[in-house]
């Protein structure tokens, strides 16, 4: 009798340790695990940790709840004024309801992808170069409410959408080269012109200085003398006074006139 006793205490509690493993699941810290009991949701999302199942009757799905990095493929589109660019994105998005992530939807992260390359060749549509080019951070707003209306539905939230590079025909690119150098020569050569008028006021008024002071004149040749000097070349410079010159045109007026 006793042996009996022992025999079948034995077999239940192998069966009930049988029972225990095929029913004990583990979900880890970054997951949630969503039960289907005979093809229908049972209860509430479980929670990380050890939980237990129905064996043959419930299905633990388990759901992915970390900040999921989905890159974009590049889309080709014709811009608003008419310039055929392809833009490349990257999204980032989070699984906040699990059920629905799995109930809503068949492929979450297909539906989110699709829906993804439609919003981006939606927003080069209504774009210009000039905003593709220099305000994305506009564009990546507008992205990301455009995926994330139809998004909320699945039990996704997206976090962030960045658009990554905008790629433009080579013939785009010699046009936009030329135009920037233009602007740059333009640039330029207004830059030398108010260098040059600003030197010129100020060559003016030292003209007038030394006009008062002749002696000025004959040191500021003096120093022109040094400076030829020091360069060590070959060139002689032999300076003139001016006072001179003016004599001897005096003195040939007078000539004439006897």
């Amino acid at each position: 009798m006793l042996e009996e006793l022992l025999t079948a205490a034995v077999a239940t509690g192998s069966a009930g340790l049988l029972y225990v493993a095929s029913a004990a699941r583990v979900v880890k810290q970054y997951e949630r695990g969503v039960v289907f009991r005979l093809g229908r949701l049972a209860g509430q999302v479980r929670e990380p940790g050890f939980t237990m199942v129905v064996p043959f009757v419930d299905r633990l799905h388990k759901v992915n709840m970390q900040i999921v990095t989905l890159p974009v493929p590049a889309q080709e589109g014709i811009t608003r004024d008419n310039v055929t660019v392809r833009v490349d994105a990257v999204v980032y998005f989070k699984v906040v309801d699990a059920a629905n992530a799995l109930v809503r939807v068949e492929d979450y992260r297909f539906a989110v992808s699709q829906m993804a390359q439609t919003s981006l060749r939606s927003i080069i549509g209504k774009s210009d170069l000039d905003d593709l080019l220099s305000d994305r951070e506009k564009l990546n707003q507008g992205l990301e409410l455009m995926i994330d209306s139809p998004a909320v539905g699945w039990g996704v939230q997206i976090d962030r959408v960045e658009i990554k590079d905008v790629s433009l025909p080579d013939t785009m690119k010699r046009s936009m080269a030329r135009q920037a150098e233009a602007d740059r020569e333009r640039r330029a050569r207004v830059i030398n012109a108010d260098a040059e008028l600003q030197a010129s006021k100020v060559l003016a008024q030292a003209a007038r200085e030394m006009s008062e002071t002749p002696a000025a004149l004959q040191l500021r040749l003096l120093q022109t003398v040094v400076a030829v000097a020091a360069e060590k070349n070959s060139t002689l410079v032999l300076p003139f006074p001016v006072e001179l010159l003016r004599f001897l045109e005096k003195a040939q007026e007078r000539s004439v006139e006897r």
